[in-house]
């Protein structure tokens, strides 16, 4: 993955009030730490920050004026209703390191006519070198048939990367299109009869006082 190189401003005002002014300019406060390091505290571009993080476990070499530091997005915190970046935690980290991160599963190709794709785990947890993190993970489902599930070991990985997650878990699934509702009916009675019988309880509780 090609290393993002961002400008880093250090900061000194904390608190919702200081966050709203930076923001206002333009730019996103964040905190860079790892490797025993005391956590610096910068502001980014917001911009080019926006533009980075459409890339999944994007690579950053942080420029902090006296150095730099490569690093990968720990946490980042959006607007829950305008979705604007409000905070981003980065992780420094080494060439050669390895790291778990999550990946994107994308899907490619196009399941046989009459099947009903679900992806049922959108990312996996991968152990990687950190300047070699796959952006995506892609799983072929190209002619596959009704019945097809594809599990976390069924897919291959780049060279260098190990599975994190529980090689059975369930990625993909393709069902037949009356299958799938029946197992929607099936989950809404189910629901149905927990409410019936909770209401139920409550009532006898009642009759007891």
């Amino acid at each position: 993955m090609p290393e993002v190189k961002i400008k880093a401003e250090s900061r000194n005002e904390f608190g919702k009030g200081a966050a709203r002014r930076i923001r206002r300019a333009g730019l996103v406060p964040a905190v860079l730490y790892g490797h025993g390091s005391a956590p610096v505290h910068i502001t980014l571009p917001g911009h080019e920050l926006m533009l980075a993080l459409k890339t999944a476990n994007a690579l950053f070499d942080v420029d902090l004026g006296d150095r730099s530091e490569l690093a990968i997005p720990k946490q980042v915190q959006r607007d829950p209703i305008k979705g604007f970046l409000e905070h981003v935690d980065l992780l420094i980290v080494r060439r050669g390191e390895k790291v778990v991160v999550s990946v994107p599963v994308v899907l490619v190709g196009d399941a046989a006519p009459g099947g009903l794709v679900s992806l049922e785990h959108t990312a996996l947890s991968v152990e990687a070198e950190a300047t070699h993190i796959p952006g995506q993970i892609e799983v072929s489902i190209a002619d596959a048939e009704i019945g097809t599930q594809v599990h976390a070991s069924d897919i291959t990985l780049p060279r260098g990367v190990l599975l994190q997650d529980d090689p059975e878990v369930l990625v993909v699934n393709i069902t037949a299109p009356a299958a799938a509702e029946a197992e929607e009916e099936a989950e809404v009675a189910e629901g149905e009869g927990v409410q019936a019988a909770e209401g139920e309880a409550g009532e006898s509780g009642e009759d007891t006082d």
